[in-house]
């Protein structure tokens, strides 16, 4: 007999249908399925791809006003599209901005995150905000949104420890992470294989190409950022797996969740730092 609506959940792992007294979820094995932390805690938020993604893109909206809001006196306001509105170095560096010098002046290893939620201009973060919208619900479709939030979290700090290894002194801005995303779409795109996996391989590898060939043209893009953010994608989309071959389980929700505790951490500690030596 199937559980009543009042004794039943999902189980937080699998997603079917169980008993809340289950002792193991007679589907995927997890031990205490009906645990609160596991239903309320800190995976709670890996239930809601819309609400996610929409966190996910304040946050960097957040970032840029905060860094606008930082120095208003550097901030440009001249007719130049991409320089509109450009937080000048400074608050970007207390912010948080990577690179050589934040990390071997400073020491400052933590940037290797926080660089993923600055931006220099508000083109600049349209355009990544714009990119993050159109590829993310694909990889939350094929990999489920614990996995993509690794792979953007993990991408970002692969793309900006590539390029500080490059010798690039400072950057800033979210292409790396959603580079990540691309990288990982490649792979599924490969790795299926079949019509729609030829499909997403082609249509999310004109992307890349466009990408490294708007970097080869336009000054000042990060292109060892891109390259490392994808390659780390690529890396992250094979040992994590998608969901054709390696169902979204319990492991994934906790990695996803320790990247998200981590990243909060680490821009609540940007944010402080940043005001004690601003106004104080």
């Amino acid at each position: 007999m199937p559980p009543s609506h009042k004794t039943s959940q999902l189980c937080p792992n699998c997603r079917r249908l169980i008993s809340r007294d289950e002792p193991r979820c007679p589907y995927c094995g997890i031990k205490s399925p009906g645990s609160w932390w596991k239903n309320n805690g800190l995976l709670h938020p890996f239930h809601d791809p819309d609400f996610f993604l929409t966190g996910l893109i304040g946050l960097n909206i957040a970032f840029f006003v905060f860094s606008v809001i930082l120095n208003p006196g550097g901030t440009s306001m001249g007719m130049n599209p991409f320089g509109f509105l450009s937080p000048d170095n400074r608050s970007l560096l207390l912010l948080g901005a990577t690179g050589t010098m934040p990390i071997a002046a400073l020491h400052r290893w933590w940037s290797l995150v926080s660089a993923s939620y600055l931006h220099g201009s508000l083109l600049h973060l349209v355009f990544n905000l714009i990119a993050l919208r159109q590829i993310a619900p694909l990889v939350i479709q094929e990999y489920g949104l614990a996995r993509m939030f690794t792979i953007y979290t993990l991408g970002g700090i692969g793309g900006f420890l590539l390029s500080y290894l490059a010798g690039i002194p400072l950057t800033i801005g979210a292409s790396a992470a959603v580079c990540a995303l691309i990288g990982a779409a490649l792979y599924y795109g490969k790795s299926r294989g079949g019509s729609y996996g030829q499909q997403v391989y082609h249509q999310i590898g004109g992307w890349a190409m466009s990408i490294f060939a708007f970097g080869l043209l336009v000054p000042g893009i990060n292109n060892w950022a891109h390259g490392g953010g994808m390659a780390t994608g690529i890396l992250c989309g094979l040992l994590l797996g998608y969901q054709e071959n390696r169902r979204e389980m319990f492991g994934h929700r906790l990695l996803g969740a320790a990247c998200a505790v981590g990243t909060i951490l680490v821009l609540v500690w940007a944010v402080t730092t940043a005001v004690i030596y601003r106004f104080f």
